[in-house]
């Protein structure tokens, strides 16, 4: 197999392929966190739970143990062998998802959760750094807008498949359904992606002979690194903010059309992979494609395509549950299907550029610790209480207003990456100045 490998890597299409494997190994791990969306409430009719509860099931219980982990796992990604780092990882959640279909109680669900967690925690960061060495900074942004979709893809199987497979065989089958492909694409990565050499892609390399930092900083380095740096922390508090608003949306828009509009499973299903599955994937292959065009002409624009697409959408957004026909509520949620992923390929590749090349996995790894410890974790977990605390005035529409106050957040978002967009330039020139002279240095 380590030939294979080899003679794939002499292809002039690898790279793309690399980033295939990639994104199905992300697609999983969002098939195998979003599930829960679709699953919510028969769960909580089953184990008798409240919203409440339930928010914390999909939120915290979760993202403490993903978040946390994830950055020793990211400095040892700066370390050793990325690829297998990740193989481990997908074996883990993969296999941790079956065992929720067997959980007899909350806790015991809660405690599987809390594996797939801690399995999810090593893939990412690792994928971003891979994928920033195989491609140059002009191309990065579309790389990581093809990762990206790995997020609608997972979306797109968890709602189409989880809908009809909740309905036919029951939650528990669901996740034993959804479990054992992970399995599958594991070996797939291992047998096939082979670790690049590290800052192989970088313009500041010497193509022939790239070369590395012998030893990668330390934590304290590379965060006190990104608190230095003003756009990595606008940037960081955006996204934070971004993953807030998209896990609360993701994680209760089914249990709203359910309640509000009285849908079934399957067909809650069949609406949001329409909407978050194809009509998203396409917002965040845009957002990704359209950042490489716009910043030829001038790199803010890496930023300003977040600020315009989060900011702009929110009327749409809002209208969404002011209005009672559904018909109307579908045609109003395009818009922001579409705009909902937008940060993530810009976000993720302006941040491999903003830090030097052993600090990369760690630097993404920070990024999703903040994202998900306050996106994730209380994301899910703040729309739970706030529908909890409207439920006397508002019955079964409270869930609908307490996504309706969180649509508003998204203005703070923009905020944010309108703000970084101001430094971006001298930012990203400041450290190609000194990744130059680290190259030069080390030759």
């Amino acid at each position: 197999m380590r030939q294979v490998r080899e003679r794939l890597t002499e292809k002039p299409w690898y790279k793309w392929y690399a980033v295939g494997v990639l994104t199905a190994v992300y697609a999983s791990s969002q098939v195998d966190r979003q599930i829960m969306a679709i699953l919510l409430e028969p769960i909580k009719i089953e184990l008798e739970a409240s919203d409440t509860q339930m928010g914390f099931l999909v939120g915290l219980t979760f993202a403490i143990f993903y978040a946390t982990l994830g950055m020793p796992i990211a400095m040892l990604a700066d370390r050793v062998n990325r690829r297998n780092i990740i193989t481990a990882a997908i074996s883990i959640w993969s296999a941790m998802t079956v065992v929720c279909g067997y959980a007899a109680n909350f806790v015991q669900l809660s405690l599987a959760r809390i594996g797939v967690g801690i399995g999810e925690a090593g893939s990412t960061p690792p994928s971003h750094s891979i994928i920033a060495d195989l491609f140059s900074p002009e191309q990065r942004g579309t790389a990581m807008g093809v990762f990206a979709l790995g997020v609608n893809i997972g979306l797109l199987i968890a709602y189409l498949a989880g809908g009809w497979l909740s309905e036919n065989w029951g939650w528990r089958m669901t996740f034993v359904a959804v479990g054992l492909p992970g399995l599958i694409i594991a070996a797939i990565l291992y047998f096939t992606v082979t670790e690049p050499v590290r800052g192989g892609a970088d313009r500041a390399q010497t193509p022939s002979k790239p070369k590395e930092p012998a030893n990668a900083p330390s934590f304290k380095a590379v965060a006190g690194h990104m608190w230095r740096v003003r756009s990595i922390r606008h940037l960081c508090i955006g996204a934070t903010l971004a993953g807030f608003i998209g896990y609360g949306f993701v994680l209760w828009m089914p249990s709203f059309l359910v309640r509000s509009h009285g849908l079934s499973p399957t067909e809650v299903g069949l609406t949001l992979a329409l909407m978050n599955g194809v009509i998203g994937a396409l917002g965040t292959f845009t957002a990704g494609k359209l950042t490489d065009v716009l910043a030829r002409r001038d790199v803010r624009w890496r930023a300003w395509v977040v600020t315009l697409g989060k900011g702009g959408y929110v009327p749409f957004l809002a209208a969404v549950f002011l209005v009672d026909d559904l018909t109307t509520t579908l045609v109003l949620y395009t818009i922001p299907a579409f705009f909902g992923g937008f940060y993530l390929a810009p976000t993720f590749a302006l941040i491999q550029g903003l830090v030097s090349l052993r600090m990369r996995a760690l630097a993404s790894s920070i990024v999703l610790f903040v994202l998900n410890i306050i996106g994730m974790g209380f994301g899910p977990q703040l729309v739970g209480i706030m529908s909890d605390w409207f439920a006397p005035e508002f019955g079964k529409e409270s869930l609908r207003m307490a996504l309706l106050v969180l649509s508003f957040v998204n203005l703070w978002c923009a905020y944010h990456y309108f703000t970084a967009a101001r430094t971006l330039g001298a930012d990203l020139n400041a450290q190609e100045t000194e990744a130059s002279k680290q190259a030069g240095a080390a030759a």
